[in-house]
Formats: structure tokens, C-alpha cells, sequence
């Protein structure tokens, strides 16, 4: 097809944009979007979840449905190419290219009211919607109705992204594909036209009548190729579907009937916008329930699927032992794993997921029963029933493809070839053919699938900086496609064509149908504005390994400058768990992860401002681009000032850590590149000095509490806090209280067993009462405390990227405190301040501090939180204080701090409160509290840092949290951090104070007897 060029800027243009963009892009959109031109902001957009990058045009975030038609209706009268994008989880590449990003995510999110009709239930979603975001909404509304697809990113993918995809997912032999689930399609044409698709939409407009015309004369001239070569597999998505429409004129539908949203569903925004779309809604099942099936091998696993299909099942998924390899190195899922039944005393090499979704709880238990019996004699199994398991098996499965980006070695988990789609039945002829494939190429793959529909994900392991490992991958993916064919099936089963497969579209439809999909493009996009490369003359078989993220350079019409690999300097941190430092700077797979709205705590300022820049993904490749040299052609570009605004709104909270499938952890990426900025420059800014040493500054303080308190109240101390650290005038300052080694009374009894308290920056100057709390409960559990003076953790310091002064710090501490580690009598080193114990038993051992690291681990094997110290106690005391009289104490509810949640979760000190309040203890299901050490004082941080406070409750919005939990009545809060306390009191305006949980412990031990 030849479609005109286009008035795109050349590949070698550093310098910005022409000035039609600049100028008459944001002209044209005005009010309905903010554009986008500095060269930061483009290249957030360069990479999807794919393995390519491509700078854009430029970016237009869209507010509304107009910012959509005018930015449309601007480029086609210029003619440059737009690309309609949502949450950029795409794994082919269709959402990189040289056009004008069209970005719905961040403003158009709205999901409207549950109608009825002739078809059932049914509501409008605009096009950034993200799927779990609008089943989150019907379960606020108790509507108990939910949207059945569910890709493995339905957490992050937005409703126009899964239309452009047909997205699909685990349950789709129940509930189908997206194309199933969709009754109308609002869209802009690259003409400008607003056109609303739907069944019988020619009847109502002449744009839509014409349409649907020129696709019928189509589908007709190519019917008896359509019927020969397309799959007949439940899932496809390769081309366009032809098929479907082809369905439809053979049951005698006219043109001006047909539902054109069946050809829209997997287009990939090449020949229509999406505005929004009418979603079908079905009731939620009433019983659910999970058989996970372990096996020795993937063979025998597969082999299983075809007589399970039998039973109803909604969902058979298959992981096998590459991805619970991966599943064993991540923080969060290595949890997960244990809910596998071994095999034989062993790990399995792959596991079933066998779900069903039924009406009561009589057929779920029917169906579980059909399950194992059809199951292999044997078979080692385990039932889930209850919700909180079912979602934790589930997370570890929908995690699958960012796992494997954290195995070790140069060879990575490539995407190319993770979307075939054949028969169930000859699903296990394609697994052991492909293998041999694999390994004739001297590498294996990790192997995982919707089992039930005969889709397989598979991950080849290659390097992709190996010219050779390169020819494979070129080979590998021409094999596959040939073998998925020969199988009955298609190379793209759900996540489209692309970069990945497009060039592979003509080897499996031939030239004939190449033409008539040709013929579509040029109907609905006769400038061929949309999406241009896509579906649509995408290029040679050499083409996939162009434009990658290790070499963009390579394909572009005019090359650029060789990407600088990443330079061998002298970190501060040790990044062996990320195989090096290059390995931890490329760790980011772009699936997106980070853009979850619900559920656990990544990413806060993602959360609060909805913007890609400041989302996970978007620090990381912000980090990659410019320690490679990407953004200024210096590598690495450690001054650059606008990767230092991207990590600008980082909070460190760590969650990235545990949360992030490919544990890609900005906190010590940002403190590592704040870190040797300041060594570039030779300085560090005097506000992050003064933060930085902060126990000085606290130590000053309290040595006369009322004069500072009384000084950091005034006119004159706000003025000064806010002109020399930044700190925000409508930030009260923490109180300093007289030292808590002043306050320490009662010496060590050499008749009782012995902890030491490790007395934290603000514990032991401004809330010494904490830390005397603590000392009488673990004096009541018959133990000698001792507050040694050993110093700072250096926390403070290392959130601030003054990594020199952190490790010097920790050195000096470790020695002051070897005494007691050293110590056998000394049971444990306890902490109050999680930050400062998430200091010693993560960051003291990455960093590259000069103290034997033997002796920093014995130290962070001997460190825990106060209340896990005093819960294990209980747990070994033959008589533990029993739960306190439901009359004698109001409801109590615990807020966790980011770093607790992250390493050792909230029940490090929520099992304790449980045991004394029991169902009196609500532990809240909160995120980031926004105040974040520092962060939530900075005058430029503040408004966001009360913004992420104040989210919505689902979002982990802690003052929401709260005031649910008011609903029924007081409730005492506690807080484990000081940040989080001093946050809750701010955000309420002083009404609401939170304990930190060993005081409660203090309390409720004075209402029960002697334990």
C-alpha cells in the first residue's frame, strides 16, 4: 500500500521540534491537553513493555474527547502520524514510534452509570479507564456486576489500550476477548469524524454507513482467502479481523448493521482513536474457587489441560519452573511459591492453575471434585478457596513476564515470540517443537500459557547486545511462526502485531490479504496518519531487532550517534543482586506495574498525580537514558537537570523494591545518581547537608527543648527553615523533647537476659516517651535494656544521595555497636523507626562500606522491630497476656510505614497488636502516607505530599483509610513511623494523633495482668 510521507521531523533532529509543532500543536490543542516538546518529556514515551524505543514527535496528555478531535484533525492537516496510547503495556512495540503520542491515562478516566438494555447491563468508559479501576468502581457501587477481561496487566491497562489489543487474559475460554465484551466504540477518524460504532450504527450516520460499506465490498472480494487462511482458534489477533466481519455478512447482516467494533477490537490505533467505549457488564459469580497442580515436568502438565477442559473450567494457566525460579528472587512473590504442593519432596517444574467461577457453592465444589478426578493418578494438588490466597496465587501468575527480567546472567527474557495461539489439543506438539527450536539455538526459554486457550508465552533467553544472539532471535521467531502455523494456530494470540510480528503478517496471510488489509487502513485512514508501521507495511523480517532499547539507532532512516553502553564507574553501592550496575540501570521492562492505582504501595507520586514522569517506569528509563548517554550525549549524565526533576518526586519509599515484579529499586538508583552528582560537582546543596544531619540538628534541639520548640514556632524559625532547608511555612516542625539518654533511668541487671535499643534520630531527641515505652515493656518481659551511644544509621543521609557521609557513618556505627553483636548474652538489637532498621538490613549491606560486611550481617540478622521482638517473645512465653476486655479500650488501627510494608509487611507489627486487641484491630490497607522522611516538609513538595494523604481510600489514601474506619466508632491510630504520626496530625489539623504501636503495648499491658 502506498501511503503518503509524512511531515515527520529526520531521526538525527536533537534539538526539539520544528516549529509547526511546537507552535501549532499546542495551539490546536489548547485548554483540551497539555502538550508535551522538551526531549525529557518525549522519550518517557520512546518505550513501551516491549523491546524497542523510539522517540516521539511530541506528547499530548488529553483531558477530554475534544483534545482527542483537535490534535487528530491538526495532525492530518499537517500530516504527521499520532499515536493513540494508553498505559504503554503493549509487549510488540505498537506503542513506540516517530509520531505524536496521544495519552488518554492520565485525565480521561471516567466510568459512568450502570445502564440496562436489550443486550444486560452495560456502562461507558473513557478510553483511560484501566480495567481493575472500573471493577474497583462497580464494587464501590455494590452493583455486583464486573467487567470479565483481564490481562495479566489489568491493574495498569487502560480500556482504549485492551480495544487497540483485544486485550483478553486468563479467563477468556469463559468470558471470551475483549471484542466479546465491547458494544460500542466512540472514536475519532483521522479526518477529524466523530463516529460512534455499534450494531446498526449505519443507520444513524453516513460517516459510519460508508464505512461499513467499503468493508463489506472488502470482506466480499476476499472471502475465500479470509475462510482458508485465517485460524480458527479461540484466540487471534493477528491482522485484521476480517473474519468476524466476514461472520456477519454470511448470517445476512446488511452493511449498514454491521458492527464495525469487531474490526476496531486489536486494530492497534491504525485505523480509528478510541474516545470511549460502551463496556458489557455480567453478574459476579456467587463461588469461586483455584485447584493448583503441580507437575515434574511442563510435558506432563500440558498434557493434563485437554481432559480439564472438559470440567468448566474458567481459567487453566500454566507456569513452569524458569518463572518460579524468577518468583523465588523477588521479595514480594517468593511468598507465593509456598502455596505450590510440592513434587515428591521437591519443587515442581510447573504448575496448573485450574480455576472456576460458578453459581453456588455446591457447583464449585462439583467442579473442584471433576477437576481431580481427571487430573493424572497422583497428582499433587491444593485447593484455594479464599479470596486472599486466590489473589496471591494470582499475582505471582500475572507477574510472569517482569519476573524474568530479574534472572541473572547477560541473556534476558526477550519479547518476540510470547503470543502464539494454537489448538489445546496440539498445544504440546508446539511446546516440544519449539523447544528443540530453542535449544538447537544454544539457549533455553522460560514457558508460560493460558493453558485453556492454547496460548503460549514464550521467553527466549538472549543477549541483545550479541550480534549473534541477534541472528537467533531473527531465526527464532520465523521458526515459531511457521511451527504455530503448521499447528493451527497464529503468532499473535493477544498481543498483537507490531514491531514483534509484523513483519511476520505476509509469511502467514500472504500477499493477497497483505492487500486487502491494505485496502481497510487506506478506507479508514486515507492519509495513513495512524499509527503508520503497524498491521500496515510494517518492514522486513530484519526489522524486529531494530530500533531497540540497546540500539535505537540501528533502522532508523538516518542514523544517530551509537548508543554508549553503560560506563564502568565507581558506585557507592554494590549491584551483585542486580548483576552489576549496567544490569540494574536496564533492570526496567516498562510492563508498567508501577501504575497500579490499588492495592499495596507503589507508586505514590504516581498515584497523586496520575503523570507517567513520575511514576516508576518513568524514573527508571529517565535514569537509563541519561546514565547511557541518551538525553546529552554525555554518558553518564549525572548533572542532568531534567532526569534530577523526574527523580525530583520519588519519596523512597522502597516499595518499587518488593512491589516491582522485576525488583527494579529506584530508591538506590536515585540515591546513586544523587550521589555522584554531588562528587561531580564537589559539593552537596546545603538544604540535603542540613537534612543529611539531621541527628546533629535534633541533638541541638533538645539540649533546650522549650527555647527551640518556642524558636521553630516563631515568625523568624519558620522563616529561617523555609529560606536555608526549604521547608515548607505551613509545615509544623517536629517538637524536640529532653534527650532520651538524659531521660534513661535504672541501670543493666546482670541477672536478666539483655536487648539493646538502638536510640534513632528523632526516638531519642524529640519523642524520647516512645522510646521509654518501650523500655518498660520489655522491662515487663524480664529484660535489661541498654541504650548504647552508637550513632546515626545514616538514613537521612542516604535519602538525601550524601552517600560518602552515610558510609563513613555506618562504619563508625557498626564498630560502636560490634560490642553487643558480638555479644551472645545481648539477645537482639531492637529498633523503633523502621527507616532506621530498613537502613541496617538493606541498604548497610548493598552499600560499599568499608566494615567487614560479616559483621554488618550478623548485625542485621540480630535487628527487628520492637513489636516483632516482643511477638516472638509471646510466642515461645508458656502463658502469653491474653487479649484486653472489650470494655476497657476503644478499636485500635494500624498504619504501616512504606519501608515495613515493603521488606517485612504490616503484620511485623500487627501480630502483636492482634494478640492483645484481637478483632479490635483494624490494620489499615493504606499506602504511602506522602510525608516520606523529608519529603512532606520541601515547600515544592508539599501540596503532592497532602495529595497522596488525602487519595481515595481504594488508592491507599491513609486519611480516607481513616475515616472508614471512624465509621464505626473511635478508633486509637498507630503509626510505626514518625513521618507517618506527624503526617496524620498535620493532614487532620491537629485533631487526630497516632501512637506508635510499643506505646499502645504499654498501655494495654497496664489493663492485663502480670505475664
Amino acid at each position: 500500500m502506498n501511503l503518503p510521507v509524512l511531515n515527520n521531523p529526520p531521526e538525527t533532529d536533537q534539538g526539539g521540534l520544528t516549529p509547526l509543532l511546537a507552535d501549532g500543536l499546542t495551539g490546536a490543542v489548547g485548554d483540551h491537553g497539555w502538550v508535551r516538546l522538551s526531549r525529557h518529556e518525549r522519550m518517557l514515551y520512546a518505550t513501551d513493555a516491549s523491546m524497542y524505543q523510539v522517540e516521539p514527535l511530541a506528547v499530548v496528555v488529553v483531558k477530554d474527547a475534544r483534545g482527542i478531535e483537535r490534535t487528530v484533525a491538526w495532525c492530518a492537516a499537517n500530516g504527521v502520524a499520532v499515536l493513540p496510547r494508553g498505559g504503554g503495556t503493549s509487549l510488540a512495540g505498537q506503542c513506540t514510534g516517530r509520531a505524536v503520542i496521544l495519552d488518554t491515562s492520565s485525565a480521561m478516566r471516567r466510568f459512568g452509570a450502570v445502564e440496562e438494555g436489550p443486550g444486560g447491563p452495560s456502562a461507558w468508559a473513557e478510553a483511560g479507564c484501566v480495567i481493575d479501576e472500573a471493577n474497583a468502581e462497580l464494587s464501590r457501587r455494590n452493583a455486583r456486576l464486573f467487567f470479565p477481561p483481564d490481562p495479566a496487566t489489568v491493574a495498569q491497562a487502560c480500556v482504549g489500550g485492551c480495544i487497540g489489543n483485544n486485550a483478553s487474559g486468563s479467563r477468556s475460554i469463559k468470558y471470551g476477548r475483549m471484542v466479546d465484551s465491547v458494544l460500542a466504540v466512540d472514536a475519532v477518524l483521522s479526518s477529524g469524524a466523530r463516529v460512534v460504532f455499534e450494531p446498526s450504527a449505519g443507520r444513524r450516520d453516513n460517516v459510519a454507513l460508508k464505512l461499513a460499506e467499503g468493508v463489506a465490498d472488502i470482506v466480499r472480494n476476499y472471502r475465500g482467502l479470509i475462510r482458508e487462511r485465517y485460524p480458527r482458534t479461540l484466540r487471534r489477533n493477528a491482522g485484521y479481523a476480517l473474519d468476524m466481519v466476514l461472520t456477519q455478512l454470511d448470517a445476512g447482516v446488511e452493511p449498514a448493521d454491521l458492527d464495525l467494533t469487531k474490526l476496531l477490537c486489536g486494530s492497534e490505533g491504525t485505523l480509528a482513536v478510541t474516545v470511549a467505549a460502551r463496556l458489557k457488564l455480567l453478574p459476579v459469580p456467587k463461588a469461586k474457587g483455584l485447584l493448583l497442580a503441580s507437575f515434574a515436568t511442563v510435558d506432563a502438565a500440558i498434557d493434563a489441560v485437554p481432559p480439564l477442559l472438559t470440567t468448566g473450567v474458567s481459567a487453566v494457566e500454566l507456569v513452569d519452573d524458569v518463572v518460579i525460579e524468577a518468583a523465588l528472587h523477588n521479595i514480594e512473590c517468593r511468598e507465593f511459591v509456598k502455596a505450590f504442593p510440592p513434587v515428591g519432596g521437591s519443587a515442581p517444574a510447573a504448575v496448573l492453575y485450574i480455576e472456576y467461577h460458578e453459581a453456588s457453592n455446591f457447583d464449585l465444589v462439583q467442579r473442584l471434585a471433576a477437576a481431580t478426578g481427571v487430573l493424572p493418578s497422583g497428582t499433587p494438588t491444593r485447593t484455594v478457596i479464599d479470596a486472599a490466597g486466590m489473589n496471591d496465587a494470582w499475582k505471582l501468575r500475572k507477574s510472569g513476564e517482569p519476573l524474568l527480567h530479574g534472572l541473572p546472567g547477560d541473556r534476558k527474557p526477550l519479547t518476540f515470540v510470547e503470543d502464539n495461539a494454537v489448538p489445546p489439543e496440539n498445544l504440546g506438539r508446539f511446546v516440544r517443537e519449539l523447544r528443540r527450536i530453542v535449544e538447537r539455538e544454544g539457549t533455553r526459554a522460560a514457558f508460560w500459557a493460558h493453558a485453556s486457550v492454547g496460548v503460549l508465552h514464550v521467553r527466549p533467553l538472549l543477549d541483545p547486545h550479541s550480534e549473534a544472539d541477534l541472528e537467533r532471535l531473527q531465526r527464532i521467531a520465523v521458526e515459531a511462526a511457521d511451527l504455530a502455523k503448521a499447528c493451527g494456530g497464529v503468532m499473535s494470540g493477544e498481543h498483537g502485531d507490531g514491531r514483534a510480528r509484523g513483519p511476520l503478517l505476509e509469511r502467514f496471510y500472504g500477499p493477497e490479504l497483505m492487500r486487502a488489509f491494505g485496502e481497510v487502513k487506506r478506507l479508514f485512514d486515507p492519509r495513513g496518519i495512524l499509527n503508520p508501521g503497524n498491521i500496515i507495511a510494517p518492514g522486513p523480517v530484519a526489522s524486529i531487532v531494530e530500533r531497540t532499547r540497546i540500539e535505537p539507532a540501528r533502522g532508523a532512516a538516518q542514523p544517530a550517534a551509537p548508543k554508549p553502553t553503560v560506563p564502568q564507574v565507581a558506585t557507592f553501592y554494590d549491584y551483585g543482586d542486580h548483576h552489576g550496575f549496567a544490569g540494574a540501570v536496564e533492570r526496567c521492562n516498562g510492563a508498567g506495574v508501577c501504575r497500579k492505582q490499588s492495592g499495596g504501595t507503589m507508586c505514590p507520586s504516581y498515584r497523586g498525580t496520575a503523570d507517567e514522569r513520575h511514576s516508576t517506569r518513568g524514573r527508571g528509563n529517565a535514569l537509563r537514558l541519561a546514565i547511557t548517554g541518551q538525553l546529552t550525549g554525555e554518558a553518564p549524565a549525572w548533572d542532568d537537570a531534567g532526569t534530577i526533576q523526574t527523580l525530583s518526586l520519588c519519596l523512597s519509599c522502597k516499595a518499587c523494591k518488593a512491589e516491582c515484579p522485576s525488583n527494579v529499586d529506584v530508591a538506590r538508583l536515585k540515591a546513586e545518581y544523587t550521589a555522584q552528582r554531588y562528587r561531580q560537582r564537589g559539593s552537596v546543596p546545603l538544604a540535603a547537608w542540613m537534612t543529611g544531619h539531621i541527628r546533629k540538628l535534633n541533638a541541638l534541639g533538645s539540649a533546650a527543648p522549650g527555647f527551640a520548640n518556642w524558636m521553630a514556632r516563631s515568625g523568624a524559625g519558620r522563616w529561617v527553615a523555609q529560606r536555608v532547608m526549604g521547608i515548607d511555612r505551613r509545615r509544623p516542625l517536629p517538637e524536640f523533647s529532653t534527650s532520651l539518654y538524659k531521660q534513661w533511668r535504672g541501670g543493666e541487671r546482670s541477672d536478666h537476659p539483655r536487648v539493646a535499643l538502638f536510640g534513632d534520630c528523632f526516638t531519642v531527641y524529640n519523642e524520647a516517651h516512645i522510646g521509654l515505652a518501650a523500655k518498660r515493656v520489655l522491662e515487663r518481659l524480664g529484660y535489661s535494656v541498654i541504650l548504647p551511644r552508637h550513632g546515626c544509621c545514616g538514613r537521612s543521609m542516604i535519602s538525601v544521595g550524601m552517600l560518602p557521609e552515610a558510609i563513613a557513618t555506618i562504619d563508625g556505627t557498626v564498630e560502636r555497636l560490634r560490642p553487643l553483636v558480638d555479644d551472645p548474652s545481648v539477645r537482639a538489637v531492637l529498633f523503633i523507626e523502621p527507616s532506621c532498621l530498613s537502613a541496617v538490613k538493606d541498604d548497610w549491606l548493598q552499600l560499599k562500606c568499608r566494615s567487614p560486611r560479616a559483621l554488618r550481617e550478623r548485625l542485621a540478622a540480630k535487628a527487628m522491630l520492637v513489636e516483632q521482638f516482643i511477638e516472638a517473645e509471646w510466642t515461645r512465653h508458656p502463658s502469653p497476656p491474653a487479649p484486653v476486655d472489650a470494655d476497657r479500650l476503644e478499636r485500635a488501627a494500624l498504619h504501616a510505614h512504606c519501608h515495613q510494608k515493603a521488606l517485612w509487611g504490616a503484620a511485623s507489627s500487627g501480630s502483636v497488636l492482634k494478640r492483645l486487641l484481637g478483632d479490635r484491630l483494624t490494620t489499615l490497607q493504606t499506602g504511602c502516607c506522602g510525608m516520606a522522611g523529608s519529603f512532606g516538609y520541601d515547600k515544592d513538595k508539599f501540596d503532592l505530599s497532602m495529595a497522596i494523604a488525602n487519595l481515595p481510600a481504594h488508592q491507599g489514601g491513609v486519611m480516607k483509610a481513616i475515616k472508614e474506619a471512624e465509621r464505626e466508632g473511635p478508633v486509637q491510630l498507630c503509626a510505626t513511623g514518625t513521618s507517618c504520626r506527624h503526617q496524620i496530625a498535620d493532614a487532620s489539623g491537629g485533631t487526630r494523633t497516632a501512637l506508635h504501636p510499643v506505646e499502645l503495648i504499654d498501655r494495654l499491658l497496664q489493663l492485663t495482668p502480670e505475664a
